[in-house]
């Protein structure tokens, strides 16, 4: 699962986006309304945590012109604002959910996971052999058996395989998948999460084509 955060203030900024990796959900943050509708429009990302006073183009500006383009993104919107008609604005604009600054973070992650759920029963489970994973929640098992030990980017690329199971997958689009745009990746990192999780469900669990990328058959 990706998520789109969009925050001017950096230092709140900063927070979700900790606050989201270490839920083990891959994160984009964006700190100007201006892009926004584009990135929603590029098909990566779950959800999308929305400020409302963004710089150059408001939360509600943005709200209007995805839902008017029929961009049907969870999207969840915070506000420095605790009037009735702000949060009435917002839902009326198209946000799926509302939280009012300052929040709690385990209340933030709650929405998260709330609104992916609700989302998610339009997605069926992924599955491959013996192995299913709902996306939503993390939840992964194997042979009947739930699987705890996956980190956040090994959950990103299997769940990108399964996504496109049965075709190969290049290895810039895994590593985009499984990293923020802020974070510095080594040139191997696919290679060694790939390895991982063919320890994890077996040597032939995950195909390579070289020169092409990977796949789950």
């Amino acid at each position: 699962m990706r998520l789109l955060v969009v925050e001017d203030d950096l230092l709140l900024g900063e927070s979700l986006t900790d606050a989201v990796t270490a839920e083990g959900y891959s994160v984009d943050w964006l700190q100007d309304g201006q892009l926004v509708v584009s990135a929603m429009q590029s098909g990566s990302y779950d959800l999308v945590v929305l400020d409302q006073r963004l710089p150059g183009k408001s939360g509600l500006e943005i709200l209007r012109q995805a839902r008017a383009e029929n961009i049907d993104l969870p999207v969840l919107m915070l506000t420095a604002a605790d009037a009735v008609s702000d949060r009435v604005s917002g839902l009326d604009a198209g946000a799926d959910d509302y939280l009012t600054k300052p929040f709690d973070f385990d209340e933030l992650m709650a929405r998260v996971r709330s609104l992916l759920r609700r989302n998610s029963s339009k997605q069926p489970t992924l599955k491959a052999g013996e192995l299913t994973m709902d996306p939503a929640v993390h939840q992964v098992f194997f042979k009947g058996e739930p699987v705890l030990d996956l980190t956040a980017k090994e959950l990103a690329i299997l769940e990108m395989l399964l996504r496109n199971k049965g075709r190969f997958v290049t290895k810039s689009r895994l590593l985009e998948s499984s990293s923020n745009w802020q974070e510095e990746v080594e040139s191997n990192t696919i290679e060694v999460y790939i390895s991982r999780l063919r320890k994890r469900f077996g040597n032939k669990f995950i195909q390579t084509m070289r020169g092409v990328g990977y796949r789950i058959e």
